[in-house]
């Protein structure tokens, strides 16, 4: 079973405790629990760019803006993998990759009778945690039932290719302050990209730079990120997650 959350520190400890109570022989691996709060499209990308590394897995993510509202909880169940989220889009890239056969609406009382409580703020304790320890041992139907109604889509890759110039999104700015962004790598055809008016190359490795120069290449996500040899591109050049940035090839 893995977690993708933007809860931070506690929350996801209290997640464990239901999930173990369920089914104490679960291996619970934690994706990330860094998700910037509230960043569904972020949380979408890294579940997107994580799920496929675990074998036949569970994978419970909850970036929540809705909790507690009208937001249906759901379970896709895919070719090899069940994902557990809350119905605002963040699962809906990686089960359609993976290839949905079924969905299933997960009856948030049934899950509350387990932890004894139904918060408004903590579905992940009172509702996503036990569907994925009840999904893990293979008793989904036990607290959910098949739905057929329409699904919150994200698209994670919405950029745009016009000629040389592009429109994508910073994704993700990760802690060695590089800009992930959504643009795929088959989309990069020249040997620079302009930014702000700076040109910066298309490497194939940091140190294909001096320190401190600007570069970009094709990251670990398998897309395009813009990056400061031993430096921060983000704090160099004032991005932050979530702009829509231009880009030039050449």
């Amino acid at each position: 079973i893995t977690l993708l959350t933007d809860f931070g520190d506690f929350y996801p400890g209290v997640m464990k405790g239901v999930i173990l109570k369920i089914n104490p022989k679960a291996i619970v691996i934690d994706v990330s629990h860094s998700v910037e709060p509230q960043n569904v499209f972020q949380g979408a990308f890294l579940l997107y760019n994580a799920y496929k590394f675990f074998p036949n897995a569970v994978h419970i993510a909850v970036v929540d803006p809705g909790v507690g509202g009208k937001r249906k909880a759901l379970a896709f169940e895919c070719r090899n993998h069940m994902f557990i989220a809350p119905d605002n889009g963040i699962a809906y890239p990686s089960a359609r990759e993976d290839g949905i056969e079924r969905i299933w609406i997960i009856d948030e009382v049934k899950t509350s009778e387990i932890t004894g409580v139904l918060s408004k703020t903590f579905h992940g304790r009172d509702v996503f945690a036990p569907a994925g320890a009840y999904a893990s041992i293979g008793m989904l139907k036990e607290i959910a039932k098949p739905y057929e109604g329409d699904v919150v889509k994200l698209e994670i890759f919405d950029y745009v290719v016009e000629g040389r110039f592009i429109r994508c999104r910073v994704v993700f700015i990760d802690r060695f302050g590089n800009a992930v962004t959504n643009l795929k790598a088959e989309e990069i055809k020249g040997k620079y990209v302009v930014y702000e008016g700076i040109k910066i190359p298309i490497v194939r490795c940091y140190e294909d730079v001096e320190k401190g120069e600007p570069l970009a290449l094709i990251g670990s996500f398998g897309t395009l990120e813009l990056s400061v040899r031993e430096g921060s591109f983000a704090e160099e050049f004032g991005v932050l997650s979530g702009d829509s940035i231009e880009l030039e090839q050449l």
